[in-house]
């Protein structure tokens, strides 16, 4: 079996509204979820854009606001026109194998999107990523570092590269 291509990519953003704008970009340059579901953890730590990401694409992807972090809930569903986004926050949870109750089997499958944060709070039951991406705090803003982790990962990652180039 032949490893998933590799992409990365950075960006150094200096607002939310710059956070906001990568995340609906990288959303718009999803691949076709036709087939596959796609998923993208994001790590960092407390304040680092994580939650303002995700706003940004679930917004760019149809998402009626306000869009805030799922932190109690664990998990918010946006039943949106030609796909379901799940945004996912596992700062809280205690032990990965709560996620059980959340029934997230029947939500990996074609037409959705995850968005992850505090992944590693949930190894062992959560999908593999497509995309991870890594969220640091700088005196001057924020800087995202992006890796793929499949080929629709390193697809979408060359395809937003290219966008942002024009």
């Amino acid at each position: 079996m032949t490893p998933p291509a590799r992409a990365s990519a950075s960006w150094d953003v200096a607002s939310e509204a710059e956070t906001e704008a990568l995340g609906a970009m990288l959303a718009r340059h999803r691949p076709d979820l036709s087939s596959a579901p796609f998923v993208i953890e994001l790590h960092g730590e407390l304040g680092a854009g994580k939650t303002t990401f995700a706003r940004g694409a679930l917004t760019a992807l149809g998402a009626a606001p306000p869009i805030k972090s799922p932190s109690y809930a664990l998990l918010e569903i946006y039943t949106l026109e030609s796909l379901v986004a799940l945004h996912l926050d596992l700062y809280r949870l205690i032990d990965p194998a709560e996620l059980e109750q959340l029934g997230l089997r029947d939500y990996h499958r074609p037409q959705h999107l995850w968005l992850i944060e505090w992944p590693e709070r949930g190894t062992g039951h959560l999908p593999v990523p497509d995309l991870e991406l890594r969220f640091y705090v700088r005196p001057q803003g924020h800087r995202i570092e992006a890796q793929s982790c499949s080929e629709a990962g390193a697809v979408t990652l060359n395809t937003a590269r290219m966008a942002t180039r024009h």
